[in-house]
């Protein structure tokens, strides 16, 4: 009877063991840069976002409604006429007056126009640069 338990064992293990894993070795990637906090305001006649250089990669940029109106900011490439390259776009939910929004990009290299809908308030600039360093030895990050 022993001798049956450990067979049963042996085999059940055995065929545990045989259906879990792959058919080949596991590829590790790095982890994306760690995030960068863009900080911005709208003011009533132009929006402002510091720092206005930065590297590629995920970007979160918090910024304030300093105006009387609700708002909508939208962070996108600053492509010209007829260029070839496609687009990034991204846009905050509106913002009510005296409140803060959020947006999160995954920029690419390139030059990016910070805007609202009011054409009346100047648009700010974001330059990105080469992408910055992967976060895959960094501890204690979200």
């Amino acid at each position: 009877m022993r001798r049956r338990v450990l067979a049963a064992l042996a085999l059940a293990g055995t065929a545990g063991v045989a259906a879990c894993g792959g058919g080949g070795p596991r590829t590790n990637h790095d982890r994306p840069p760690a995030p960068v906090t863009l900080t911005g305001a709208i003011h009533p006649h132009r929006v402002q976002v510091s720092p206005a250089r930065v590297g590629a990669g995920p970007i979160t940029l918090v910024i304030s409604n300093q105006t009387k109106r609700a708002q909508t900011v939208t962070m996108e490439t600053a492509n010209p006429p007829g260029s070839d390259t496609v687009g990034h776009k991204v846009s905050t939910p509106r913002i009510a007056p005296q409140a803060t929004g959020r947006l999160t990009i995954d920029a690419r290299r390139g030059d990016y126009m910070v805007h609202v809908g009011d054409r009346t308030i100047a648009v700010a600039h974001v330059t990105v640069g080469k992408r910055r360093a992967s976060s895959q030895n960094d501890l204690l990050l979200p």
